[in-house]
């Protein structure tokens, strides 16, 4: 994650007052760790990851920068066998950074998951290039493509393309 896609979501989740936020993709904890900085002090981070030693090193990070160990809530597993557990409308933001084959399931279930006025966020929407590149593309650049038309047309989002790293998607749920 590059630290322009870091600082937006830093300020994003500092601008709702998150409180909770759901983390597709935990990663080493660098998001997790820009999430964190601007949410609200007694704000929670549930984070979900396939590799629970990804989360291992996550748990360090958020240590190292500060943070208490309860404002960070460890879900080992698939992300779609786990958010189907999490509460209706119980989040400010979910941030997804997993497996872009997954991603329309993903905008689903956020959907599900987000308050009225919650934000969904997507990284990695620019594909290195490749979502805008008119040659054959792998099926994960196509899936990408297919989340960004779902965004655009939805009725319930408004979305905007931040061009910050690999390209950040979000969608405020109206």
């Amino acid at each position: 994650m590059s630290p322009g896609t870091g600082a937006a979501l830093r300020l994003l989740a500092a601008t709702l007052d998150a409180k909770a936020v759901a983390e597709i993709g935990t990663g080493t904890g660098v998001s997790g760790t820009y999430l964190l900085l601007g949410m609200r002090p007694d704000g929670v981070l549930t984070t979900v990851d396939t590799e629970p030693e990804r989360q291992q090193f996550a748990r360090q990070a958020f240590r190292a920068a500060g943070f208490a160990g309860n404002r960070a809530r460890f879900i080992p597993g698939r992300a779609l066998d786990v958010l189907p557990r999490l509460a209706d409308g119980g989040y400010d933001l979910v941030f997804c950074d997993g497996d872009r084959l997954e991603c329309l399931d993903y905008l689903a279930e956020s959907l599900r998951l987000l308050r009225p006025g919650g934000l969904v966020c997507f990284e990695g929407m620019f594909a290195d290039g490749r979502t805008v590149d008119g040659a054959a593309q792998p099926a994960e650049v196509l899936r990408v493509r297919e989340l960004l038309r779902a965004v655009r047309e939805s009725q319930d989002l408004l979305p905007t393309l931040l061009p910050v790293g690999d390209g950040l998607l979000c969608a405020v749920r109206r």
